[in-house]
């Protein structure tokens, strides 16, 4: 039986927010709520429900995480009884550390106790363990579904193909700022498999990190870095990287905002990496709120509602208070929220200051305005309100990341998902002026490579950014947004005009003949920008000389190529050449640089899990 009933769990568990946390023994004599008989669950998948009644964190080794396991013994069972049935049924043995309970099979788990403690254990079961268990308030009964559920959505996309550069020169496509597949693809390896390639969109993972890019000096609100070099999934082929980093701006420069939290709180977002890791990501940034700034919050579940009318930011305990008091339940009317949170912006409208809605939701909308061309529709009608929208997904086993990066999309804002404090820290702490605050709107770019130099084309992700040629030059065609400090990195895989490959070829047209230009160009980059408030773009253009090749890729190079590298792998990308994970850890491994909060660290950790993975 795959779902466990929880009915009277609550009665025997009062925990809430404000719980005190449990001792060790208390977590093993926590009740837990199952079947007669619970089948068709792998162990981890029987850990992870025990973790989520009890508070502490269990997790298995991978050599057994993914056996199948059937315990009989109707409820109340504790947790210790459950673990005792295992041990005696598997043959298990169980490690305790500060940080709950690993368990593993004969001698399987030694090596990862080599030096003591949690030393040696792998970058999956540390992320997993992060938390300790003292710290962990036991959960009002729900089941944890696995990494990856039917019930979760993707939008699929077909990878960018070679383009013949003689007859289709121009590469066009809209700036993307979200880094929402990153952190879901990181969910993914954590909890041991790897992602639906759908899940995975390359260019929303190469901005993910920070690069080395200089800062804008003189009057675009961006500086334009390019680099070209070798490619490394295939020594034939070229790479060519374009970057862009927007300008940072001190706190005491930034507008005041005018800010409304739209939170949902239906049934769905019960879950404790759902409303509670939610709650914890807009108390960071409430605490980082100036006077000047207000902020409005607003609920919807079965309907919408309003829980705190514009409150000035440095009445934070106002604020917070409001936000301790949301609890889940009931339907998801996401369409009825989003109206009400336009309509409070509005009300509220700073004309030189910094207007956005937050949506936190896990995508689940299923009552009223639910389709992606309803959404589409609401949100464009909003669209030239001045007010951005801008959407932090969370959860797992129903994400509805279709409809969240739509929003984000259509809305004039980003897009992140948020799978663990850290994260939050991230989106909302670190990063909060380029999460915030725009300093240049419908941003596209234009490539057009030079037919001497380059006889065919590829552009690596933003399959779902790509604008028609002509889409460059109007000023009514919506475009992505940048943020204050913000970068945006995109990566092109070029076949040399020398070469003898055919790559995106097209036979030679009959009542035309191009005539090429002598210029020692490899490509130019064109840029149109709004300023905020304004409706009329501006023009930038940047070029890149083909003998421009430096004999050392930089650590943006090599990084970029590493994770673009990995992202084909994960998607299974029929344009993936000779990429393998140890190639990608090799060039990661070469370019971590200057990683203060370990984003770089992390990605080889995860490559290496992965690794582990894709050799299932």
């Amino acid at each position: 039986m795959k779902k466990w009933i929880a009915a009277g769990l609550v009665a025997m568990m009062t925990a809430s927010a404000g719980a005190a946390p449990l001792t060790y023994e208390a977590a093993m004599k926590a009740p837990v709520v199952q079947s007669e008989k619970t089948t068709g669950l792998s162990l981890e998948e029987y850990l992870a429900a025990l973790s989520a009644q009890s508070g502490l964190l269990i997790v298995a080794v991978p050599e057994i995480a993914t056996m199948t396991v059937e315990i009989e013994g109707a409820s109340p069972l504790t947790v210790e009884e459950a673990l005792a049935k295992l041990k005696a049924k598997y043959g298990l043995t169980a490690k305790t550390t500060d940080k709950g309970l690993l368990l593993f099979k004969g001698e399987a788990a030694e090596d990862y106790f080599a030096a003591g403690g949690y030393g040696n254990v792998p970058a999956l079961y540390q992320s997993r363990m992060e938390m300790k268990m003292a710290s962990v308030a036991p959960s009002p009964g729900f089941y944890l579904p696995p990494a990856y559920d039917s019930a979760e959505e993707y939008k699929g996309v077909t990878d960018n193909s070679f383009q013949q550069a003689l007859t289709s020169p121009l590469s066009t496509f809209s700036i993307d700022v979200d880094t929402a597949s990153y952190s879901n693809i990181r969910r993914f390896i954590n909890l041991g498999s790897l992602p639906s390639p759908d899940a995975v969109r390359t260019e929303e993972m190469l901005n993910y990190f920070t690069y080395d890019y200089p800062q804008p000096t003189g009057g675009e609100p961006f500086s334009v870095t390019t680099e070209v070099g070798a490619c490394p999934w295939n020594i034939a082929h070229k790479l060519v990287l374009v970057g862009l980093q927007g300008k940072a701006l001190p706190v005491q420069e930034l507008p005041p905002s005018n800010l409304v939290f739209l939170i949902d709180v239906s049934g769905s977002m019960h879950a404790a990496n759902k409303l509670p890791l939610l709650k914890t990501s807009f108390k960071m940034l409430t605490k980082q709120l100036r006077p000047q700034d207000t902020v409005s919050i607003v609920v919807y579940a079965g309907a919408a509602g309003v829980v705190l009318k514009p409150t000035p930011g440095d009445q934070q305990e106002t604020i917070l208070r409001a936000l301790d008091g949301l609890q889940a339940g009931g339907s998801t009317a996401g369409g009825e929220g989003l109206r009400l949170a336009y309509k409070m912006a509005k009300e509220n409208f700073r004309r030189e200051g910094n207007n956005r809605v937050i949506l936190a939701t896990d995508g689940d909308f299923n009552v009223g305005v639910r389709s992606e061309g309803e959404l589409t529709q609401l949100i464009e009608s909003e669209r030239d309100s001045g007010v951005y929208l801008s959407v932090l997904g969370f959860g797992m086993g129903n994400v509805k990341d279709n409809k969240m990066e739509l929003l984000a999309d259509k809305g004039n804002g980003n897009y992140a998902y948020i799978d663990n404090a850290l994260e939050a820290k991230k989106v909302l702490g670190g990063q909060l002026a380029g999460t915030l605050y725009t300093i240049a709107k419908d941003v596209k770019l234009q490539v057009e490579f030079n037919p001497a130099h380059v006889k065919s084309y590829r552009l690596i992700g933003y399959e779902n950014r790509a604008l028609n040629n002509s889409d460059f030059n109007n000023d009514k065609k919506d475009a992505g947004d940048l943020g204050a400090g913000q970068a945006v990195t995109a990566l092109y895989e070029i076949i040399p005009a020398d070469s003898p490959e055919r790559g995106g070829e097209v036979d030679p047209l009959l009542y035309q003949r191009p005539e090429l230009t002598n210029s020692a160009d490899l490509l130019q980059v064109k840029l149109r920008y709004k300023q905020p408030g304004e409706e009329t773009s501006r023009f930038f253009s940047h070029r890149l000389a083909a003998g421009q090749v430096m004999g050392w890729p930089s650590e943006n190079m090599n990084f970029a190529a590493a994770v673009a590298e990995y992202g084909m792998l994960l998607r299974q990308s029929e344009f993936k050449g000779q990429s393998s994970y140890s190639q990608v850890l090799s060039l990661a491994q070469s370019a971590l640089g200057n990683d203060p909060e370990g984003y770089r660290a992390e990605f080889v950790r995860l490559v290496r899990v992965s690794q582990v993975l894709g050799e299932k």
